[in-house]
């Protein structure tokens, strides 16, 4: 796609409604015209159906869930429309939601970056161009990641996060697991969020990914963890 008017007109998303107004008048200071700015990955998508914007940036956390609506939204838009410039923002480095993007549409015109790459705004704004221009541009700190990622699939995971997973290889439901761990169902919610991400298992409709994170662990060979 290619910018109209010699403005890249933006569709943003991004829960937080300081952050979203910050990031659209940044945008609109640097020559960009944002088209929409909404608040989760639903008014995303048909913000970009009615817009056709040449980009999309979105956070990839965003309501309801806080787990990876807004990398569902950019992988749908992708799947749909595979040449759609995307950029999704992160605040943390996340290997599986950095391989789900970059493996989705045709490869091109894809950006993954950390929210802390705002704060150089020459940066993070020469990105931004060069996404829409049909660039690929993932965050130094994700590609060092990524390089680094050890032979076990479960190295990514935290100690919390493995205990999570052994509890869903015994078949706990994530009420179940609120239960046994003593947190909330929203907090369990959004481990095995992060481990289904971790591990490169995208939202799909046709993949149970319970399942395949399950056979993950037990390939694995890590012991059952027990309290």
């Amino acid at each position: 796609m290619q910018a109209r008017n010699s403005l890249i007109r933006v569709v943003l998303a991004e829960d937080s409604a300081l952050l979203r107004e910050g990031l659209a008048a940044l945008l609109e200071r640097f020559g960009f015209q944002v088209v929409a700015a909404v608040g989760d990955a639903e008014a995303l998508l048909r913000a970009v159906a009615d817009h056709d914007p040449d980009l999309v940036v979105t956070d990839i956390r965003m309501p309801p869930g806080f787990t990876d609506e807004g990398l569902r939204a950019a992988v749908r838009l992708r799947r749909d429309h595979p040449t759609r410039r995307v950029v999704a923002l992160s605040q943390f480095v996340e290997t599986g939601y950095a391989d789900a993007l970059l493996d989705s549409g045709d490869g091109t015109g894809v950006g993954y970056l950390l929210k802390d790459r705002v704060g150089d705004i020459h940066e993070f704004v020469t990105a931004l161009h060069r996404v829409a221009s049909g660039e690929t541009v993932v965050d130094p700190q994700v590609v060092r990641k990524l390089l680094r990622r050890g032979t076990s699939p479960l190295a990514a995971l935290s100690h919390r996060e493995r205990e999570v997973l052994s509890l869903v290889a015994e078949g706990y439901s994530n009420a179940a697991l609120a239960d046994r761990l003593v947190i909330s169902e929203a907090a369990v919610t959004k481990h095995v969020g992060n481990i289904f991400a971790k591990l490169g298992f995208p939202p799909t409709e046709d993949r149970n990914r319970r399942v395949l994170a399950t056979l993950t662990y037990l390939r694995d060979g890590t012991p059952p963890h027990h309290r």
